[in-house]
């Protein structure tokens, strides 16, 4: 089995730029499932139904999320019926929707699971006990990627020593800035962070201008996504007979 992850998709500049890849890169790549984190496609922040369905429509079979997906309330009810887009398992209940999906392959079930980091973030349940819970409700015949949604590179590291050997692929999201350090650990597949799918001359995908006046007064302002050229981030991952095989980091440079 050959996973395609794409990092957070940052507003209408990332989604088309996403698309555009899907089109004219990922065919050649022999890709059987493509999972992606969603929760900054619609604007820069959250995700909408609408968008939501455009994604799955461009070919993503998957969708991950994060601290932001409850930005736009018309995704409760998507998260609710499944639809293939899941929020992260450590939300307290009653929150809507489920944090494991399991999607059937070509090459076989994948089972995806989403967590979300507590160092740096906001205040949720245990994302280690989360982690233990859902093991427990994949199918035993299924491959199992998480997609840890977290802030601190630590946080990472400790969830990969928990899953390793237990689950195909630990891949992080939520900083858009892509790490250097992919790793097999006993037949794990782990990236610290898988960056973004967004415009390469913002900051983090939004415009700069604003994201400094915020730093250097401290005050509110409305930020915006970037304009310019687009870069799409992810990793594949290959599995075969139950073990990762290789985890190599992908990037598009969008064509305009």
């Amino acid at each position: 089995m050959r996973v395609l992850f794409l990092g957070d998709i940052v507003g209408r500049p990332g989604r088309n730029a996403v698309r555009q890849a899907l089109t004219q890169a990922v065919p050649g790549l022999g890709v059987d499932v493509v999972v992606a984190n969603v929760e900054n496609a619609s604007g820069g922040v959250g995700i909408a139904a609408t968008t939501w369905r455009e994604l799955r429509a461009m070919g993503i079979h998957v969708g991950t999320s994060g601290n932001h997906v409850w930005k736009y309330q018309d995704i409760e009810p998507v998260l609710a019926r499944g639809e293939g887009l899941i929020r992260p398992a450590n939300y307290p209940a009653p929150a809507p929707g489920s944090g494991l999906v399991v999607h059937q392959t070509p090459a076989g079930s994948l089972a995806v699971i989403n967590l979300l980091g507590r160092t740096f973030m906001e205040a949720v349940d245990c994302p280690f006990a989360a982690a233990e819970a859902l093991l427990h409700q994949v199918p035993t015949d299924a491959a199992i990627l998480v997609d840890f949604h977290a802030e601190a590179t630590s946080e990472k590291w400790a969830m990969a020593h928990l899953l390793r050997g237990r689950v195909q692929a630990l891949v992080g999201t939520h900083t858009h800035v892509p790490t250097r350090d992919a790793a097999i650990l006993d037949g794990m597949g782990y990236l610290t962070d898988v960056g973004m799918c967004g415009p390469k001359e913002g900051c983090l995908g939004m415009d700069a201008t604003a994201v400094v006046y915020r730093f250097r007064t401290g005050r509110p302002v409305r930020f915006e996504v970037a304009a310019g050229p687009c870069v799409v981030q992810g990793v594949l991952v290959d599995v075969e007979a139950g073990r990762c095989i290789a985890v190599t980091p992908w990037e598009y440079e969008e064509c305009v």
